[in-house]
This record gives structure tokens, sequence and C-alpha cells, in this order.
């Protein structure tokens, strides 16, 4: 909408949202039993608070028959959740709408034990299992589910309703000619269904409330699925009964369409997100949602007429302020989100909780205080040295430097960041969060000494002048458990992955040479490193011991689409397989259930393998003095090799512990601590 901006108001069915902004439904495992619980509503009205003019709460079940993940909220459980989410976003004036759905042949039945859902017998393409076909019973009860949640969610003081028919609803399953293949008159119709629902939904709850719709619009399979053409006709016969259209993508072969990690283009839905507004004209508020996680491109969405509100999900997860940084003017000091998904995407059967890397308070909103306000002084006049500025140094020494703190931080490296901007040569975007770190450092006046290495006795120096120290020294290379020749050229990924973003890949890796990546972790760097290779014009081979290449991006999404990548780039996957020698004829490979081995020719080794704790400085100061062990702090990888968002968690647990102590030492008589050299 030309003219208008992110934070201006926008009306929908009567009642005003503070700005364009939606905060989408997604799961948190924050649920007490099936119940909308205390945690969530913190979360919620965190994001509240930060500006978000809509708000849908985490998807509940309108039928028992559903339930999909342990923690997955039931509606008829909810109200009193609901209720209170409704209390905490009132003042903000946040419209917060009931996510309603039920996932039908994509839900799971380890926990209902009972069938699942689905218009056709067709069995799920992820899980497998065959669900049974609806009766026309089960249709009514479905119908009637979604008719009392909604009934519910308005009675509990909520604006309105959000029906999921996105892409893992039930709903799109009867849209689709990949899962619906009925002789009725729902196979006839295959809109009939949603139309039924939606149509039951409004005149139970009137027009004086939201009735919004979670579609996919195109399923990325149009040899039976929901084309952009097809949906453009379903909205056009929808959009009499609804308030807003929340346009997304993906189906049952291509979920991770969704919410995609980084490797898709951020706002890749926008041009099927323009087609439908064309096709709407105005009478109805559409809502681009696809990885739009930057101000700057959300606001774009609106000025092109792409969409009237905008989903940023992930990037409310990441900074819950973001709307009022914007309407502020400080839109540069957004916390980046750089759609990892490794801990925002949490439908897993550990139930980890909802967070962020770059913002470990996310999800956690009633067990972390708040130490991002700037009206606490509690380290006013203490001063901090903090040994290394890799993340979880930058992190601890913002969050002391934001509360009074004068702190110094000092790291041998020529420049700051860390791994992030090392692992940023694969992933880019990990390196708008180092960039983000480091500005804001500067901007809370922490002084940042590169290029300078301190040893035991400046440590000793710092605390006898009364300077707390944390120490944050990072990691270093493993010693390798192959065997490697005179003559073979073996180079660490973070070495090689250094040199990429240095621009001197070229002097590392020749023109054309044949590289074999070792990935005994089975991570995301290993992946990494081959696509960078592949990219560069390289022979890339990878050899794991799991039966399929990085087992760990099946956390984030990412593990079928990479493995798909590295295919078309033509790269040679070694599965069940371990390195065991490098000869200058190449690398010696072993089958792990054979133990047949054979060479494969290789030009070049990149190892992948975990990295240990670098604990040179802090066993030489605890070796000489052991008392020292409870008066250093220590974060991230100086205690153990971390991902982004552990250094990060214990940079700013290492930040509360220095406020801990220093409050504690104010509030008895001064003891000056005293060094012996």
């Amino acid at each position: 909408m030309a003219g208008t901006t992110l934070t201006d108001p926008v009306v929908l069915a009567g009642r005003q949202a503070p700005s364009r902004v939606l905060f989408g439904p997604h799961e948190t495992n924050l649920a007490a039993g099936r119940s909308i619980s205390d945690r969530h509503v913190a979360y919620y009205a965190r994001r509240s608070a930060g500006g978000a003019g809509v708000l849908v709460t985490e998807t509940a079940s309108v039928h028992d028959s559903d339930w999909p993940y342990e923690r997955a909220p039931l509606a008829q459980d909810c109200a009193p959740g609901w209720a209170a989410v409704a209390a905490a976003c009132r003042d903000q004036g946040t419209l917060v709408l009931a996510g309603l759905g039920h996932t039908g042949a994509q839900g799971s039945t380890a926990f209902s034990q009972q069938a699942l859902w689905a218009p056709s017998r067709v069995a799920d393409a992820a899980s497998r299992e065959m669900p049974v076909a609806m009766e026309q019973p089960d249709v009514d009860l479905l119908v009637t589910g979604f008719v009392r949640a909604a009934r519910l969610a308005v009675d509990s003081g909520l604006a309105g309703v959000e029906i999921d028919a996105g892409v893992g609803a039930l709903l799109r399953q009867f849209h689709s000619g990949l899962t619906n293949l009925r002789e009725d008159a729902y196979g006839q119709d295959r809109l009939m269904l949603t139309r039924e629902i939606l149509s039951a939904v409004r005149d139970e709850i009137g027009r004086d409330v939201v009735l919004s719709l979670r579609l996919s619009c195109d399923e990325l399979a149009p040899w039976a699925g929901v084309t952009p053409e097809m949906a453009v006709e379903q909205v056009r016969a929808l959009a009499p009964l609804l308030d807003l259209l929340v346009v997304v993508q993906g189906g049952p072969f291509t979920a991770s369409a969704y919410r995609p990690d980084a490797h898709a283009p951020a706002g890749h839905t926008v041009e099927l997100c323009r087609q439908i507004s064309n096709a709407v004209e105005g009478a109805l508020p559409v809502v681009l949602q696809g990885g739009v996680v930057d101000p700057g491109m959300a606001q774009s969405a609106l000025d092109d007429g792409v969409a009237d509100l905008v989903e940023m999900t992930r990037a409310l997860i990441a900074d819950a302020d973001l709307v009022a940084k914007v309407r502020a003017g400080a839109a540069a000091t957004v916390r980046p989100c750089v759609r990892c998904n490794q801990n925002c995407r949490v439908r897993d059967n550990r139930n980890p909780v909802v967070a962020c890397i770059g913002d470990p308070r996310s999800g956690h909103e009633t067990v972390d205080v708040d130490v991002e306000g700037t009206d606490s002084h509690e380290g006013q006049g203490h001063r901090v040295l903090v040994v290394g500025a890799g993340p979880a140094g930058l992190e601890c020494a913002r969050v002391l430097a934001a509360r009074g703190a004068s702190v110094r931080v000092v790291d041998g490296a020529d420049r700051a960041g860390g791994m992030l901007p090392v692992v940023a040569a694969g992933r880019e975007t990990f390196g708008d969060l180092s960039d983000w770190l480091i500005s804001e450092c500067h901007r809370v006046g922490v002084s940042l000494a590169l290029g300078s290495r301190l040893n035991p006795e400046d440590i000793r120096a710092a605390l006898s002048s009364g300077e707390s120290v944390v120490l944050a020294t990072g990691s270093r290379a493993s010693t390798p458990r192959y065997r490697t020749d005179p003559g073979a050229t073996v180079i660490t990924a973070a070495d090689l992955l250094d040199a990429a973003s240095r621009g001197t890949l070229s002097t590392v890796v020749g023109p054309g040479s044949r590289v074999l990546v070792n990935d005994p972790v089975g991570g995301p760097v290993g992946v990494a490193v081959v696509e960078l290779l592949a990219r560069a014009g390289h022979q890339v081979s990878i050899v794991t011991q799991d039966q399929i290449v990085g087992t760990g991006l099946s956390l984030s999404g990412d593990l079928a689409d990479a493995n798909s990548r590295l295919q078309q780039a033509g790269v040679v996957r070694i599965l069940s397989s371990l390195l065991r020698a490098v000869t200058v004829e190449g690398a010696l490979v072993e089958q792990r259930w054979t133990r047949e081995q054979r060479v494969i020719p290789t030009d070049l080794i990149v190892d992948a393998s975990h990295r240990l704790a670098e604990e040179q400085l802090y066993d030489a100061l605890v070796g000489a003095d052991v008392s020292l062990r409870d008066e250093l702090v220590r974060a991230g990888d100086c205690i153990a090799p971390r991902t982004v968002h552990e250094a990060i968690l214990e940079g700013r647990r290492a930040a509360l512990t220095v406020l801990s102590r220093v409050a504690t030492s104010r509030s008895r008589p001064s003891v000056r601590f005293e060094v012996a050299r």
C-alpha cells in the first residue's frame, strides 16, 4: 500500500491494530499440558509490548483426535490462557487471534492413539502413516469443533480467530488433488469443507470480530497440488467470509517452503502474494508470509502493493521490540534474524522450548530477568575485562556495558566475532549477527582491542586492580583420529572458511581441485563447506559415518533439502564410512559395517571434526592458584564446543553472574582482592 508505513495502524473488522506487523502462529513447547500457559502469556506480551499489530496464538487443535506433538494446545483447554493473553496485550492494542486448526494426516498417532483423519487414504509423505478417510460424522465433528473453539476464543476476550488451511493443515489436504481423492461432494468441490467451516464460524462469532484464514496458495506440486491459479479462484470464493488472508506456500512434499532457512531467499513468496493481492483487488486485507525478517523489505512490500500487512514471526522472535525500534527511528539497532531455524523450529520429540540464537531470552521470559532496560545501572562504576571477542564475549560485554559497567574486550585475532564471520563464508546471514553484536558493543561504549594476546600475569594484574574477568577464549582444532602421511594436505574447515571469508580461498584450494570433506559431526559446517567448494567449481566428496549427510540439520528442517542440493551440485556422498588415513594418493575410507576400505583420489582433505575448548589461559591461571577457579567467569567454547545459541546464552549468563557479584559486594563492607605474584 503506497504511502502506508509498517508502523501505521490497520483496521480489521472494525478493530484497529497498532501496526501492520503480524506475529504468526508457531510451535513453542511452552504449553502446560495442552493449554496456553503463563510462559505463553509472557512470550506473547513481550511481542505485543514491542509493537506487534496482530498476534496469532499457537494453533490449537479443535478436536481431540488431533494431537500432533506432545505440547500442542487443545482448544477446549485454552480458554483461561487465551483470556490471560488478551489481558496482557490489551493495553498495547494488539489484536490477538486464536490459531485454530487440525493437522489431519500430517499429525501423529503417538499421543492421541487414534487413527489420523484425512480426506482420503493417502499415506503422509513425511511420516508414512496411513490415515482413515473421514466419513460424514467425522466431518460434522470437525465443523462443530471449529465453531466451538471460535466461540470459546471470542468469549475469552480475543479479537477473533485464524483458521489454518496452511502447509500442515487438514483443510489444505481437502483442497489438494495430492491428498483428496474423494468421489463425494467434498471431492467434487474441494473447497466445500473450508467454506462450510468459515460460514459456520462467521455465523457463530458475527461480523464484529476478526476471521482470518491462513491459506497455502502454492503446494509446489503442479501435477496435482494447489497452484497459484487455483488459489486465486479459492480466494475469490472465500473472500466475502473473511477479514484477513495470510498467503503461505508449501504442501506435503514441500513443508520446508513454509518457513525455510536462509538457503531460500528472504521474501521468497512476494510474487505469489502479489498475485493473490491483485486477484482480491483490495476487497480483503492480505498478509505476506515468507521469510521477511528485514523491516526495509517489509516496508517495500507495503509500498509495492504486495500486501497490506507483513508477517515477521521469526524477526520478532529474534527481537521482540522490532516494531517499536522502527517506530522510534532506530531500525539499525534491530537484532537480526539469520533464518537459521536452529532454535525457533521446535517440532521435535525432545520438546525444546522455542528460543533464538541471538536472543536466548525468547521463550524464557518468565525465567530470565530483563537486562535490556536503559534505566538500570547495576554495573555502574565497575570495571570488567572480557578475554575473547567471539559471540560469547561480545554478548557478555554488551549486556554489562548496557548496565553501566566499564568493559574492555581483548582478543588476539585481527577481527571481532570469533567464528561468526568465519561461518558466514558458508552461511552468509551469520555475518549479520556478528556485525550487530560488534555495532551494539560500540554503541554502549565497550572498548575493543584486537590483535592483543593476554598472558596469566595480565589477568592477575586485572584481578588485583579490582576488575572482574570473564574468559571467552574460544576453541581450537582437535587432534585428528586418522593417520596423515607426509606430503598429504589437510586443512580444518574453520581455516578454509576463514580463507573464504577473507577472499583468499583460491590460495588454499587450487582451481578444479578434488576435495574430500571429512564430516564426523554431521552438522551444518560440513555441509556449508561442501556447498561453498562446489559453487567454486571443485570436485567435492563428503564422508560421514551416518546414513545421510548432515543429520544435525534435521532440527532446522534443512536435512532433505541439503541432501537434494548436494546431489544436484554433483557432490559425491560417501555414507556410513570413516576416514582412516590421508595419503599422497588420496583418502583411505572404511565402510562402517563391512570394514571394506578404498582410496578416494583427492588433492585436499578438509576436516570438519569437532573443535575443542581453548583452555590454555584458564589452566595456567588455575594451575598456579586454585582459588581463581571460583573467581574467574567463563563462557562459550572455552568451556566446551558450543553452538552459537549456547555461546550467546552463556555470555549473557556470565554478565549476570558478574552483576550479581557486584551487587553482593556492594551490600557488604568492601574487601580488596589481592593476588599473589
